[in-house]
């Protein structure tokens, strides 16, 4: 049974609520999925509770709740969809996509992501196969068929802008079908060899199709082992043999990958700095960060940003974003230990 939570930073005043969705012998999950049902006028007080919840906790409670209301046609999701809704100055569903297995939410990620107004959002996609594992990539394209009865890698090779971008995400899906789960230190030498050489002797059309390849073949780890097997042998990163090469948008495209593999907590840490800095937050991104890294590094990632940025993650959210139950979640999952 999993230790008591308490809230953090609960600024509405009926404070009796903070512990609704505490775990005890008395309380167990069908008596809080009950306070929760009942406990519409003060979902301000069980969110960032909710935020708290490991992913084990967060699907037993949607579990328990579907089991006891299966008869009125409502699940936790929808729940909290509606009470979304009904606080429509804050346009966001982030409490909802909180409460969805990480694997469904990836999914309904990667669906916004190809169909964002000005343009495909090729660094959430490129976030999500780099940052999870072959197994988890697999649970979320099946998610993606059930919820919108699409393939999610047709609609990768299906999007209409020539980019570097699409190319390398086409690779990355073909990867995670076909790499085997060992990493190799020899392949990884050769891999790095072949680069270099490529690199700095061909032209931007050899260094694209090499790079392709070598994704589409390797697991991210043997990559990331790639990575750091070129630095150790030529003395510099990788992505300095690309400037040298002058591929111009495949460059720009690479360095964004070749970061997210190399070093997850840096990359994450500056994109958490870049999305709430300045007067223009850009929720969407910062929320889709604080989410997806809450359950596997935020430990790293907050130690990072503590050291690049000399704030808390947590102050930069309360200088940037409203008080309310909002900026409450935000600062609990940017508090969350992993």
């Amino acid at each position: 049974m999993a230790a008591p939570i308490q809230v953090h930073q609960i600024t509405a005043p009926h404070m009796a609520a903070t512990n609704i969705l505490t775990m005890s012998s008395s309380h167990g999950l069908e008596n809080e999925c009950r306070e929760i049902h009942d406990s519409w006028g003060s979902l301000n007080q069980l969110i960032p509770s909710l935020a708290r919840r490991t992913q084990l906790e967060r699907q037993q409670i949607r579990e328990t709740y579907r089991t006891i209301y299966c008869g009125e046609e409502e699940d936790l999701i929808s729940l909290l969809q509606r009470y979304e809704a009904g606080i429509s100055p804050m346009k966001s569903t982030a409490f909802s996509l909180w409460m969805l297995d990480s694997h469904e939410r990836d999914a309904v990620i990667a669906r916004e992501a190809l169909h964002e107004e000005d343009d495909t959002n090729y660094k959430a996609l490129v976030e999500i196969f780099v940052g999870r594992k072959s197994d988890h990539i697999h649970l979320m394209k099946q998610a993606y068929q059930r919820r919108f009865r699409r393939q999610l890698d047709q609609d990768i090779i299906n999007i209409e802008a020539p980019h570097p971008y699409k190319k390398i995400l086409v690779a990355l899906t073909t990867s995670h079908k076909a790499h085997h789960a060992d990493v190799s230190q020899h392949i990884a030498k050769c891999d790095a060899r072949r680069l270099y050489e490529t690199g700095e002797g061909g032209g931007s059309g050899a260094i694209e199709a090499v790079v392709l390849e070598t994704l589409s073949k390797r697991s991210i780890q043997q990559l990331k082992l790639t990575l750091s097997s070129y630095k150790h042998i030529y003395g510099h990163d990788y992505t300095k043999s690309l400037k040298r090469g002058n591929s111009g948008a495949l460059e720009q495209a690479l360095k964004m990958v070749v970061k997210c593999i190399c070093s997850p907590p840096n990359y994450y840490a500056k994109a958490l700095y870049l999305s709430i800095r300045g007067r223009t937050i850009d929720k969407s991104s910062f929320e889709r960060v604080l989410m997806s890294r809450a359950d596997v590094d935020m430990d790293e990632i907050l130690r990072v940003f503590r050291k690049k940025y000399s704030k808390e993650l947590k102050d930069a959210i309360c200088e940037s974003i409203p008080s309310g139950v909002y900026r409450d979640f935000l600062v609990a999952l940017a508090t969350k230990t992993t």
